[in-house]
């Protein structure tokens, strides 16, 4: 793993493929050790390693990597499939990419909000899957490989689940506190408004678990964010929701010198009906999500997990992801097509349902 010293200095460890001899492994640490800002280079013939002190100012793993292959070898990478919770919209997904983009090592990231997954190339030896997720932890979300944890579904069930009820109490307990806030408009002076609602301190005690119980998530996504630094918008829902119901406990407690409830306007309701409307729509987007997500690993398994190839003559049966570019795929008629490609020989009728919505071939 890569670490920084106050001199910005770092190591790290690479796995090299393609070594044969000795020769093979004094020609890579000749040739990093040419690299300007490498100190020291040791490739170990047994493990198949090359350990590497640099200056993290003057190169990177990258480069590193770069040289390696540029001398004939190659360097083992890896792939690793996240499902990730926590994101709400596009900048959500964004940060998450950048953010991991800059760990060492990684070499690429793509993340699906409408899938909520994240798919991770990154170099053996420099990063695992335990610093990965340490990284989306960091920046405010929650990472699980896929295959460990509880099943995709049934998560986003409960977590739906979940957020419905967290909406339903929250709005039982601001629907007094809206009550109020109408009754004082002149064009609903008709309203009966019960005179415990308009008490500062019956206010207080319903906007309170509102406020710190139901949301304190934003309270905790406010301060993963700034201390990542950055602002999302729980920063925003914090701050103003906060200001309001402060605000209003320093009017309460100035209300006990007024000897009267209704001289002093309180500000409860803002908060509460605030964080209960955006309660709502995210559990409404995660409705939304849940279905969309549904649809679209459905389209998913339409595709084949096998596909037959022909190769030097002989039909293997291989999975998808065993395909590569210039393969020369088999499909028999009423079969489906597993791979996008050009039709060398043949005439058949293809099922374009999946795409067209229609049912004659």
């Amino acid at each position: 793993m890569e670490r920084d010293t106050a001199r910005s200095e770092a190591h790290t460890t690479l796995h090299v493929t393609g070594m044969t001899c000795a020769a093979c492994a004094t020609r890579i640490e000749k040739g990093l050790n040419r690299m300007e800002g490498v100190h020291n280079a040791r490739v170990n013939l047994a493990t198949e390693q090359v350990a590497i002190d640099y200056v993290a100012g003057q190169t990177g793993i990258g480069e590193l990597r770069g040289k390696i292959e540029a001398l004939g070898y190659g360097t083992v990478t890896k792939q690793a499939d996240f499902n990730i919770t926590g994101m709400t919209c596009a900048a959500c997904a964004t940060r998450i990419e950048k953010g991991l983009s800059r760990l060492p090592g990684v070499e690429t990231v793509n993340v699906n909000l409408a899938l909520e997954t994240a798919h991770v190339e990154y170099t053996a030896g420099v990063l695992d899957r335990t610093g990965i997720v340490d990284k989306v932890q960091q920046l405010g979300y929650g990472a699980i490989p896929q295959g460990e944890g509880p099943d995709l579904f049934e998560q986003r069930q409960r977590e739906t689940s979940r957020k419905l009820w967290k909406w339903v109490i929250s709005a039982v307990l601001s629907l007094p506190l809206l009550w109020a806030m109408v009754g004082h408009f002149s064009f609903t002076s008709w309203m009966y408004v019960p005179e415990l609602f308009m008490n500062p301190w019956f206010q207080l005690i319903l906007a309170t678990p509102v406020q710190f119980i139901i949301g304190w998530q934003f309270y905790v996504g406010a301060y993963k964010a700034l201390r990542s630094g950055s602002a999302n918008m729980d920063v925003l829902v914090a701050l103003g929701t906060s200001a309001a119901y402060f605000y209003s406990l320093y009017l309460t407690y100035q209300s006990v010198g007024a000897h009267a409830h209704g001289q002093v306007e309180m500000y409860y309701e803002t908060s509460a009906v605030l964080i209960t409307l955006i309660l709502v729509g995210k559990w409404f987007e995660a409705v939304a999500k849940g279905r969309s997500s549904s649809a679209i690993r459905s389209l998913m398994n339409l595709q084949p997990p096998q596909a037959r190839v022909l190769r030097d003559g002989e039909e293997l049966e291989l999975p998808v992801e065993q395909i590569v570019p210039g393969d020369l795929l088999l499909v028999r008629p009423g079969e489906k097509i597993p791979l996008d490609g050009t039709v060398e020989e043949g005439r058949s009728a293809v099922d374009e349902s999946m795409l067209s919505g229609e049912s004659i071939p």
